[in-house]
């Protein structure tokens, strides 16, 4: 237990330092690097996307073994037989970016087959590196994080979004108001893994959102078990695209 708990603080550091390392890269490049390269839909695609996927891959492999999975390049095998597989966002809250609003991050999660091992997001625009085990510890720039205890949906705070897959239809958008109504607050970022980061550090309460992404959320939902909360991860009939639920523990059991 005690070698397996170090092989996964080691695996934390290097997805710590390759978060940061694109971290840094995006808060110098913002201005200059925001050039649109596809623009499908209710999604935005920018080269700093591919940049940023570029440093973290190289460290990644320079590292480890393991399978890769991006968002911008999808999989990359690797050669490892520990079936271990990094999970990268190389920049979450692309739109908020693109017109100068700071609230986005990078994200690098490592999963073993369904769940998650470990995960990182790192907030280049507040210079805030969350990170945790799962299941066993949360930090927040190397100091313990908690879930909050809030225990009635009235009094709690969702944080909550519209993914590119989301239904918009009338029925869809009523469906989604009815799922919020029992809340006190409700919080849409553009950014799911800073809310599921929040969620971990007590900010807010409770992260729900439909048909998201495996790299949106992979390296948040570690963060929260490791910080106290639980998770229920859905997948659903699209590849990568999940519904997720997070929260405290005193929430998750009304669920």
């Amino acid at each position: 237990m005690a070698r397996e708990m170090r092989e996964l603080e080691k695996w934390l550091f290097i997805a710590e330092k390759a978060a940061y390392r694109a971290g840094v890269f995006l808060s110098r490049t913002k201005i200059k690097d925001n050039k649109i390269r596809a623009d499908l839909g209710k999604d935005v695609k920018i080269y700093a996307d591919l940049h940023s996927e570029k440093i973290i891959i190289n460290m990644l492999r320079a590292k480890s073994e393991f399978d890769i999975l991006t968002e911008e390049r999808g999989f990359l095998p690797g050669s490892s037989e520990k079936r271990l597989l990094w999970i990268v966002d190389p920049l979450d809250g692309t739109m908020n970016f693109l017109r100068g609003i700071p609230i986005s991050c990078v994200s690098v999660g490592l999963w073993r087959g369904n769940g998650p091992l470990l995960g990182v997001i790192y907030d280049f625009n507040k210079n805030e590196l969350f990170s945790g085990i799962a299941g066993k510890i949360a930090f927040l720039n190397q100091r313990r994080i908690k879930v909050s205890a809030v225990s009635k949906e009235a009094n709690a705070v969702l944080c909550t979004g519209f993914p590119v897959n989301t239904d918009f239809s009338s029925s869809g958008v009523l469906k989604f108001t009815k799922q919020i109504q029992s809340y006190k607050k409700v919080r849409l970022f553009g950014s799911a893994a800073l809310s599921l980061a929040y969620v971990a550090a007590g900010r807010a309460d409770v992260y729900h959102e439909n048909n998201i992404m495996l790299w949106d959320v992979a390296a948040g939902v570690a963060i929260i078990t490791g910080a106290g909360g639980n998770v229920q991860i859905l997948p659903l009939a699209k590849e990568n695209a999940f519904s997720v639920y997070a929260s405290n523990r005193r929430l998750f059991r009304q669920k």
